[in-house]
C-alpha cells in the first residue's frame, strides 16, 4: 500500500479511537496511525479496538489499540479508582476486550 493511502486510513482509525476514548476518559491524544515495520511496506493501524492499561509512577494510562498492540489513542494519568471507573464503563458499553501483550506507543 502506498504511504499516503495507508496514512489516511490509519488517521481515520486513530480519530475514531481518540473520540471514543475521550468520551470515557474526558481527554485523549492521538497515537500511531501506521504499523511499525522494518520494511518499506506501509500498513495502517488495524481496525480492531482493544483497550490496554499501563501503570507508571504518575498513575495509570489507558490506550486503545489494535490486535497487534499498536496504540491508536492514549489518555493519561489516572488514579486507580478513576481508571477502574473508566474501564468498567468501556467494558459495559462497548464490550471491548483487554489487550495484554506488548504495547507500541508513540515515544
Amino acid at each position: 500500500m502506498q504511504y499516503f493511502m495507508a496514512l489516511k486510513i490509519g488517521e481515520k482509525r486513530v480519530k475514531v479511537a481518540q473520540e471514543l476514548l475521550t468520551r470515557y476518559a474526558g481527554h485523549a491524544m492521538p497515537a500511531l496511525a501506521l504499523k511499525d515495520n522494518k520494511s518499506n511496506i506501509w500498513e495502517p493501524v488495524g481496525e480492531e479496538m482493544l483497550y490496554a492499561v499501563i501503570k507508571e509512577d504518575a498513575g495509570y494510562m489507558i490506550a486503545f489499540c489494535d490486535s497487534k498492540g499498536i496504540a491508536k489513542s492514549i489518555a493519561q494519568w489516572f488514579s486507580e479508582d478513576v481508571k477502574n471507573e473508566i474501564i468498567t464503563k468501556i467494558k459495559a458499553e462497548q464490550n471491548m476486550q483487554e489487550y495484554f501483550g506488548k504495547l507500541s506507543l508513540p515515544i
